[in-house]
């Protein structure tokens, strides 16, 4: 039930009159517009702004890439890239929109070399020199519109080189079990390392959110690929190893998100190891056993929704009826 609703509930419950009525609608504060409603849309045009004008200049470059001389095209991007750090240093409120603006210049800087002067590194190798590199840019800028393309850029690293050193392959096998485990701890580290940076004031932590829920996604595929093998392979259970592990994490500190995340990928690894369990080698109508599954899906969300909500409800708050 919305608190809409329950302010309606409450209204027709208690017999309230209309002055009645509308104090309780002021103090639930459901009347007021968002808090710095103004400040949020300036920020949001300002990162697609900086989005457009980057991947736009790379855009024009590449589609041009015969009619412009060598020179020309890291004359281009890297003028782009000074007048963004400039203009990141110079007016402190442009700083979120130039500081993506650099890190864009700066990843099509590098991809502009790469295919100038062919080193034959692997792909990894490029997003890793990006990260790397963005980095003091990313501490300096100190805004969620630096660091939350940061952390795609460093996931898609953590990726590839995965796949590379797997052998250039996505499936999971025994022999890769090393190479996944370091991309889980790699996963872990990252997250961990987004919850411990300095916040931006007034902005909610879409860095550390997006490390999360790609780290959980990453890891959910490779542990899910590895149970859906011929055989299983170790891969799943150092999934849900690891995943337990976050889930204890966010629980002791109470991170609604992360619970959140870590608790639906838990479960839907519990559910599909139970799943493989109970139909291989079936013969005959598995309806009985699709039943099950569904019924042991119902209370698993249940139980981690009603646990969720326990652990994230304030200690020494108001009874159970209080608005």
């Amino acid at each position: 039930m919305s608190l809409h609703e329950q302010l309606y509930r409450w209204t027709a419950e208690q017999g309230l009159d209309g002055t009645r009525a509308r104090r309780l609608w002021a103090l639930s504060g459901l009347d007021q517009a968002p808090p710095d409603a103004l400040g949020r849309l300036r920020l949001g045009a300002a990162g697609l702004a900086a989005g457009l004008l980057g991947l736009g200049t790379m855009m024009w470059v590449a589609a041009n890439w015969g009619e412009l001389a060598r020179s020309t095209r890291f004359l281009l991007l890297q003028g782009l890239l000074a007048a963004a750090l400039l203009g990141a240093w110079a007016r402190p409120a442009w700083r979120g929109a130039a500081g993506l603006l650099a890190l864009l210049s700066l990843g099509g800087l590098l991809a502009l070399f790469g295919q100038t002067y062919p080193t034959g590194a692997d792909a990894w190798q490029l997003f890793a020199l990006w990260a790397t590199l963005a980095l003091p840019l990313c501490w300096g800028a100190r805004s969620e519109l630096v660091w939350t393309p940061w952390v795609l850029v460093v996931v898609t690293g953590i990726s590839l080189w995965t796949h590379t050193h797997a052998g250039f392959q996505w499936q999971a096998t025994t022999a890769t079990l090393g190479v996944h485990a370091c991309g889980f701890l790699a996963f872990a580290l990252l997250g961990a390392g987004m919850a411990l940076k300095p916040p931006t004031p007034g902005v909610q932590p879409w860095a550390w959110r997006a490390a999360v829920l790609l780290g959980v996604v990453g890891l959910s595929a490779t542990a899910l690929g590895s149970l859906i093998a011929s055989h299983v392979q170790p891969q799943y259970p150092l999934g849900l190893l690891v995943l337990a592990g976050g889930l204890a994490a966010a629980w002791y500190w109470r991170e609604v998100y992360a619970l959140s995340a870590l608790a639906l990928a838990l479960d839907t690894l519990l559910l599909a190891g139970l799943g493989r369990l109970m139909l291989k080698g079936q013969h005959g109508d598995p309806i009985g056993a699709m039943l099950l599954l569904g019924l042991v899906a119902a209370g698993l969300l249940t139980a981690s929704v009603q646990l969720i909500l326990r652990r994230a409800r304030p200690q020494g708050g108001a009874g159970e009826g209080a608005p």
